[in-house]
């Protein structure tokens, strides 16, 4: 499937806790299971239709989050949305909050990743077909421009740009740590955006975030002072902004053309580097899906 590109329908996919799926007007609602060379994603895929525009919904911890951050098998998630027709992915991921201005409540359209990460497969390509993509903008601003005009008129404390610095988990940071990552101006943190992000770059596919602050982190003085009941609340609160930004959002993404202005389909052109007659043969029908494009 050579998505956004000439010919190929947009869909949107979403990645996200399922608190976000029951969205007013979402009909034809089934859900599938979907096999991938890399194994199983985190959960069945729910497919709709929302105003005759189609949309794929993925539980990213599998339904009752049954899977911690680091055992998250992203290939199969990315290769699954890919296999399924999705053209674009919206993540919407809870996260803390390094900056004083950015509450529990608000939302950020994200804009940078920090990769602290080091137990997780971070490629689709490996030895017998190697590529590097640029990751230097690692969202499609064109993505975050649609997110971003579906926000408005709705009742969500938004902020366009930031840094989410992507940690291991799944234990929180330690102050020294979280005062770092503050240092460094990292807006929010969170466990799960990465390689997620990576991987919808090798795909070609759009992808956006936008980072749902639930709490202060443990920099802050009055961190204690939050209750896991407040955190449940502020939970709730943003999972019926997300349902409302997922159905503002979707009439915009379908009147848009075949084609991504910043050029998200066309991001592994220059970066295949392996020559073509020492490419392995099983590793390139693995990646029919996802680099079939370029591989011929």
């Amino acid at each position: 499937m050579e998505a956004n590109h000439a010919g190929v329908p947009p869909m949107l996919g979403i990645i996200g806790g399922s608190g976000i799926y029951d969205v007013e007007g979402l009909t034809d609602v089934r859900w599938e299971a979907v096999e991938t060379p890399f194994g199983n994603p985190s959960d069945e895929l729910m497919f709709g239709t929302l105003d005759g525009f189609p949309i794929v919904f993925l539980p990213r911890h599998g339904r009752g989050h049954r899977v911690p951050p680091s055992e998250l098998n992203f290939r199969a998630n990315i290769y699954a949305m890919k296999q399924a027709g999705v053209t674009e992915i919206v993540s919407l991921s809870a996260v803390g909050s390094l900056r004083e201005d950015l509450a529990p409540g608000s939302f950020v359209i994200v804009d940078q990743f920090i990769d602290r990460t080091f137990a997780r497969v971070k490629s689709f390509f490996e030895s017998g077909l190697v590529a590097h993509v640029s990751m230097a903008d690692p969202v499609c601003a064109r993505l975050g421009d649609h997110i971003e005009a579906a926000a408005n008129g709705l009742d969500i404390d938004i902020s366009r740009g930031g840094t989410y610095l992507v940690m291991e988990g799944p234990q929180f940071s330690t102050r020294a740590e979280s005062e770092l990552y503050r240092s460094w101006g990292c807006s929010v943190i969170g466990m799960t955006n990465m390689p997620e992000a990576k991987l919808a770059r090798e795909a070609e596919l759009c992808y956006a975030t936008v980072a749902m602050v639930t709490d202060f982190d443990c920099w802050h003085e009055d961190h204690d002072d939050v209750t896991v009941d407040r955190i449940i609340e502020v939970l709730m609160s943003n999972a019926e902004k997300a349902r409302s930004l997922v159905r503002a959002l979707a009439p915009r993404l379908a009147g848009r053309g075949d084609l991504c202005a910043r050029n998200c389909q066309t991001s592994l052109d220059n970066a295949l580097i392996t020559a073509p007659d020492a490419r392995d043969p099983a590793v390139i029908d693995r990646l029919s899906t996802i680099a079939g494009r370029v591989l011929g």
